[in-house]
């Protein structure tokens, strides 16, 4: 991995610099916060700290954790319960240390503390307003919420129409030509899933050589990849003459393991998702493995054929790869930033439910850094 120092990171994100210096004072707020913990997000993690509010840390994804950046972390004052790899368990029990907390604002990739309190049935009373990230936290937040606003800021146009379509899909498979010295050249690509994220899969596969098509379930999707011009249908009926398949969808066992088991010989598998769990992986980890590469496992199939496993399944772009540039992310974490300066402030007076993040608030973060 490139290391990256805070003050490289602080010279291309801009953005984030004047949304932190827009943030009121935070005196009093204790922010639980949920998140990739890469290199990035020090320099909001730091401008919210110098804001004087107290920060509790977990990660939405173990496998995307660094270690150093979590000093990082705690060095600038905030309390970080998180190490690369972590067991479920101690995941879990982190999550549930956040709740303990008792914070009065969250903001999730994933709502993991939400989630945890309506699946419980706890009530945490000090909550004022939260944020959310990811369309799979959004996903969970069904039925009985809690009795705060909840603001949704991964379907604003500066997320969604960005970060989502345009840099997962690049840095995801520059990853993969990174890790594997392979290109997408005379492959046939399966991109699961037809979201923004999915979008960019494909466009960006297709930008690098690949022959690309679409599995959705959703039909207003499948239509839309049609129209895209992708050959389209289920995981099911295209998986068997794939040679590169990539999730990005957000949900549970996108590729089963029966799929997996009917796959050619030498096909790689990708999660590009926020979800750790998107391919089926149980059955495939009892298979014979051998290390092919640092980043590649490789697993015999009954059949006979061997099928590549890169990064253990994980996120691809952050695992394998450094995930979005810095000049890029600039932009996704002012609106972070801009979204905590909302929930701290008018936010908290917004009826419970969940609401997308006003216009004027995240455009704040769009004119171009001075």
């Amino acid at each position: 991995m490139t290391e990256i120092t805070p003050d490289w990171a602080a010279l291309h994100m801009k953005r984030v610099a004047r949304a932190v210096q827009n943030l009121p004072d935070m005196s009093g707020v204790r922010l639980a916060m949920s998140m990739h913990l890469d290199m990035k997000m020090l320099p909001l993690v730091e401008g919210l700290l110098g804001r004087g509010a107290e920060l509790f840390i977990t990660t939405c994804n173990p496998a995307t954790v660094r270690d150093d950046v979590v000093a990082a972390m705690r060095a600038a004052g905030a309390r970080v319960e998180a190490w690369k790899d972590m067991p479920e368990a101690d995941w879990q029990a982190a999550i549930d240390a956040g709740v303990d907390w008792q914070p009065t604002h969250l903001s999730e990739m994933g709502s993991d503390y939400t989630h945890r309190l309506m699946t419980t049935g706890r009530t945490l009373p000090t909550v004022k307003a939260g944020l959310e990230a990811t369309g799979s936290g959004i996903n969970r937040l069904q039925g009985d919420l809690p009795p705060w606003p909840i603001f949704n800021w991964d379907d604003l146009p500066v997320k969604e129409g960005l970060h989502n379509r345009h840099m997962v899909g690049l840095t995801t498979w520059n990853a993969f030509f990174t890790r594997t010295l392979l290109s997408l050249h005379e492959k046939n690509v399966l991109v699961v899933g037809y979201g923004s994220v999915g979008q960019g899969l494909a466009a960006s596969a297709r930008a690098f050589g690949g022959t690309v098509m679409v599995a959705e379930v959703d039909p207003a999707r499948l239509l839309q990849a049609r129209y895209d011009g992708w050959q389209a249908g289920t995981v099911e009926e295209l998986a068997p003459r794939a040679d590169v398949i990539v999730t990005g969808t957000g949900a549970h066992h996108v590729v089963p393991f029966g799929v997996i088991a009917g796959l050619k010989d030498g096909c790689f598998l990708l999660n590009a998702g926020h979800r750790i769990d998107e391919i089926e992986l149980a059955p495939l980890l009892e298979r014979p493995a051998s290390q092919s590469l640092p980043a590649v496992t490789s697993y015999t199939l009954a059949s006979g054929n061997t099928v590549h496993l890169f990064v253990g399944g994980t996120m691809a772009n952050l695992t394998g790869g450094e995930g979005d540039s810095l000049n890029a992310f600039d932009m996704t974490l002012a609106a972070m930033a801009e979204g905590i300066g909302h929930i701290v402030g008018a936010g908290e007076q917004v009826t419970p439910g969940v609401h997308l993040l006003p216009r004027k608030v995240w455009e704040r973060a769009c004119p171009d850094p001075a």
